[in-house]
């Protein structure tokens, strides 16, 4: 009985929002409690939910097995602060915590000539970032109720989990990166507009721009003796509630 409830609940929620999002006649009460004037005010307030997968980009000195990286989905939340310029264009300031988990795995042709365990060959990157995003947004001329953008920038973001300032490093079990990262921003998205409030699914990529690794103590370490540089790339799928 409640599976069947809940699935006329989400039939109805389905059905208003279509009649809603494809209607012909532009939906003012958007937002702004009946005053239509969501887009039209200058400061605007909203959050974001959504879920991230994270990656490192790996360059290298020698010709040796590339190190893999396994991803785990990841969780975002946080607030926004939207600024409009114009009719097409807002500035955006998006604080959010984000949560990731990133495992390499290293081959062992990186331990020839030493005496290994297995564990030596994982290690796992716990990160959790304090994320901010400044970014442009720009939009096309709404669409009834739709209108598509593409958004770019540049963030910062300081990880709490790092153990960069850790005497120990990998001989101890200890993978170690940077505090604090820069990054570039490109993704794109559409607005929805419904009677009380604006929804918007977005897709951003991240990409690091400075070298995160902390390298160990010994010069010819097997962990990271052979990285040139290692940057963080991601993916980020929000769901935004304005």
């Amino acid at each position: 009985m409640k599976r069947f409830f809940a699935l006329l609940s989400f039939l109805f929620i389905i059905q208003t929002s279509n009649a809603q999002l494809f209607s012909k006649e532009k939906v003012t009460y958007d937002a702004n409690q009946g005053r239509g004037s969501t887009d039209n005010r200058l400061l605007r307030w909203g959050y974001f939910l959504g879920i991230n997968s994270y990656d490192f980009n790996f360059d290298y000195k020698d010709d040796l097995r590339d190190i893999y990286v396994k991803k785990s989905p990841g969780f975002s939340v946080g607030l926004i602060g939207n600024l409009r310029v114009n009719s097409f264009i807002d500035l955006r300031f998006e604080p959010g915590l984000l949560i990731t988990t990133r495992d390499l795995y290293y081959s062992q042709t990186y331990f020839t000539g030493t005496t290994f365990k297995s564990s030596d060959l994982i290690r796992q990157v716990k990160s959790t970032y304090v994320h901010l995003p400044f970014l442009v947004k720009i939009s096309t001329k709404r669409i009834n109720n739709f209108k598509p953008f593409i958004v770019g920038g540049f963030s910062t973001a300081l990880n709490l989990s790092s153990n960069q300032d850790n005497p120990e490093d990998n001989s101890n079990g200890q993978f170690r990166t940077k505090k604090n990262s820069l990054f570039y921003e490109l993704g794109f998205g559409i607005d929805l507009y419904l009677y009380n409030f604006k929804f918007t699914p977005s897709i951003r990529g991240l990409f690091g721009i400075g070298d995160e690794l902390v390298r160990d103590k010994d010069p010819n370490s097997p962990w990271t003796s052979n990285v040139a540089s290692m940057k963080t790339r991601g993916v980020f799928v929000n769901f935004t509630f304005q």
